[in-house]
């Protein structure tokens, strides 16, 4: 019978190439993008009850707060789970000393003196790569993070962060999924000893419905989320984080680790030509390039509706 307890032990044994500062974070964790309130509480605590060990949130999110009252009331003790959450790459935060304010808000916000790994969650161009990740390795030496990282950093962005930071960078968080691909960046995380962290490892629950995972998963008994989120699992040096607040779901995409995909598998799954919403949103796809060319110091109601 499967364990429910999540740890890298349990994970594919790729990982086991990474630093062990890497191998700190478990392989599978829970998202909290667009959650909160009680749906957030209620997601929280019923994943660490089942096994879940690493919870995903972020200044951007508005809900660390939830995400920390519902760790403290769970069953787990706060050592056996691993918090990330992420600093929002506004200018005004990309400086040593908002730096530090914003981290220091998020332990209050989290209820906790530490966190286990903190995020830069994107970057903007008017930060300072030098300040920040100088302000970071101040708060690992002060004993307040653990491990920094970054997320939706480009390549070129990634290699500044590794040149700016006394810290080993631990992952950079980025969408992967079937549909969506990373191979220059997952390639670039292994050489430099990083993980890649995937968001959105279901396409927004299109690859629910996925003929070619469904058939793939029924020689396994599994459901096309499950083969999905195992494809990623199984790729050296990748962690995932899938949201989802229902509490079937929290068990489906826990039961992963009980079955191996071919290599054959592996390469089809690799081979699925992603929807049109997918490949408009890959790094050269026409919606980033919009999104980048307007910024983000455009009113919220039109940002919001922007895909």
């Amino acid at each position: 019978m499967q364990s429910n307890q999540l740890s890298v032990t349990s994970a594919p044994e790729s990982l086991d190439k990474l630093d062990d500062a890497v191998t700190a974070i478990p392989s599978l964790g829970l998202g909290t993008y667009r959650t909160g309130g009680y749906k957030c509480f209620n997601a929280v605590v019923k994943a660490l009850e089942i096994g879940y060990r690493h919870v995903d949130t972020a200044m951007a999110y508005e809900n660390e707060a939830t995400v920390g009252r519902a760790i403290e009331a769970s069953t787990v003790d706060r050592e056996d789970v691993f918090i990330t959450t992420k600093v929002k790459g506004y200018p005004e935060f990309l400086s040593r000393e908002r730096l530090i304010e914003a981290v220091e808000g998020s332990l209050q916000r989290l209820g906790t003196d530490r966190i286990d790994l903190v995020l830069i969650h994107w970057w903007h161009h008017d930060g300072d790569m030098e300040e920040v990740f100088g302000a970071l390795s101040e708060l690992v030496e002060a004993g307040k993070i653990d491990h920094i990282g970054v997320s939706n950093f480009s390549i070129e962005q990634l290699q500044q962060a590794i040149d700016a930071s006394e810290v080993p960078i631990t992952t950079n968080q980025v969408q992967y999924n079937p549909y969506f691909h990373q191979n220059e960046m997952l390639s670039f995380c292994r050489d430099n000893d990083m993980l890649l962290t995937a968001y959105s490892p279901l396409a927004e629950g299109l690859a629910v419905e996925d003929e070619t995972l469904s058939r793939i998963g029924e020689r396994y008994g599994k459901s096309a989320a499950q083969v999905a989120i195992r494809w990623l699992v199984q790729q050296d040096g990748v962690v995932t984080i899938p949201k989802t607040v229902t509490p079937d779901r929290l068990q489906e995409n826990l039961r992963v680790f009980d079955f191996e995909l071919t290599d054959a598998e592996m390469g089809r799954i690799h081979d699925l030509e992603g929807p049109l919403w997918f490949r408009l949103n890959n790094d050269r796809g026409a919606i980033t390039r919009f999104r980048s060319g307007i910024g983000p110091y455009v009113p919220k109601r039109i940002r919001d509706a922007i895909p």
